[in-house]
């Protein structure tokens, strides 16, 4: 029996990628597979992606665009994080789309100039004097997901200064963007979190028509009585004031569990039950209502454990988690379902 199980739902992907597109027409959805893909597996999820109609499929990075590349010879990767000069010549070779947000554009290269409009992080003051190698204009927006007034300032200053850009390609909405502001829409947007099924705005993703991608399940690998006084984990942070059954699920910190995520619920059998005590590099605990059999299912996400709600428990956001969650085979693995 595996320690655990990461499930990959590509049809709630798909599923999740019309619905953005139906949202954001006649826009195009461009798919951010960056970090592996949120997590979840770039190569699959960028291939269901652009299955159900995306565009582009974006990347953090030189090296993941040029790690798809091989799998999606004919598809438009656009790199949004800077590229050194070493990268560029790579860039060029396998196709790539870059995005400039200080400096000359490389020559060779079909570039996204990319403009600050609040986000005080990467981005041009002003749109350059534009060569042909320029095929975008683009932002990045600060707090789509939580200050509406500011969003609104942001895509009034991009709309003003790309006004007579008119045969450039402009995007500039996130997932928070696309999902609650139309008019930061523009010409493509570029969605990742909710591409997964995972809300922006910190609530349920099915409000948006979203449904989640990432299941992880687990087991009770022990169940043991632990009598008043006694406690579990290091530190001894959770001591028993009662006779009290508690069991031990197989998965830890090493695999993404976070140690901050004493207090969350996880379903245990058909039953929501509380972590307790100090999640450990292998292993955390959790608080039984009575004895229950060795390999009874624990569902870490999924089946009415939201992966927003452990989010609220470590004082996070869903991005963090589903991220850490990509540990590889050796502690996981990972199933995909597809049709």
């Amino acid at each position: 029996m595996n320690r655990s199980e990461l499930t990959i739902d590509l049809r709630a992907l798909r599923a999740n990628a019309r619905t953005l597109l139906q949202r954001i027409a006649p826009a195009e959805l461009w798919a951010v597979v960056k970090a592996n893909g949120y997590g979840h597996g770039a190569r699959d999820v960028a291939r269901a992606a652009l299955e159900a109609g995306a565009t582009v499929l974006c990347t953090a990075t030189v090296q993941e665009a040029l790690a798809l590349r091989p799998g999606f010879p004919d598809a438009r990767l656009l790199v949004l994080g800077p590229a050194s000069a070493e990268e560029v010549p790579q860039a060029r070779e396998a196709k790539l789309e870059l995005v400039v947000s200080d400096g000359a554009p490389p020559p060779g290269v079909s570039v996204h100039l990319k403009l600050d409009t609040g986000m005080g992080r990467w981005g041009l003051s002003e749109v350059p004097r534009l060569d042909g190698g320029v095929v975008g204009l683009m932002s990045h927006l600060a707090s789509a997901d939580c200050d509406p007034a500011f969003t609104e300032r942001q895509i009034e200053r991009f709309r003003s200064a790309t006004a007579n850009y008119g045969g450039l390609i402009r995007h500039l909405a996130n997932s928070a963007g696309a999902l609650r502001y139309p008019a930061a829409r523009f010409d493509a947007a570029r969605c990742g979190i909710a591409l997964y099924g995972l809300s922006p705005f910190d609530d349920d993703p099915g409000t948006h028509g979203l449904r989640p991608v990432l299941g992880w399940r687990s087991h009770l690998a022990q169940v043991r009585l632990l009598p008043p006084g006694e406690g579990t984990g290091y530190g001894l942070r959770f001591v028993a004031e009662r006779p009290t059954w508690i069991g031990i699920v197989p998965v830890g910190y090493a695999d993404g569990f976070r140690r901050d995520l004493t207090g969350t619920k996880v379903r245990v059998g058909e039953e929501l039950r509380t972590v307790v005590g100090t999640v450990s590099m292998d292993a955390f605990a959790v608080e039984l209502e009575r004895e229950l059999r060795v390999g009874t299912p624990v569902v870490l996400v999924g089946e009415g454990v939201p992966l927003e709600a452990h989010a609220r428990v470590a004082g996070t956001i869903t991005y963090e988690l589903a991220c850490a969650l990509d540990r590889g085979e050796t502690r996981v693995s990972r199933a995909v379902v597809d049709a």
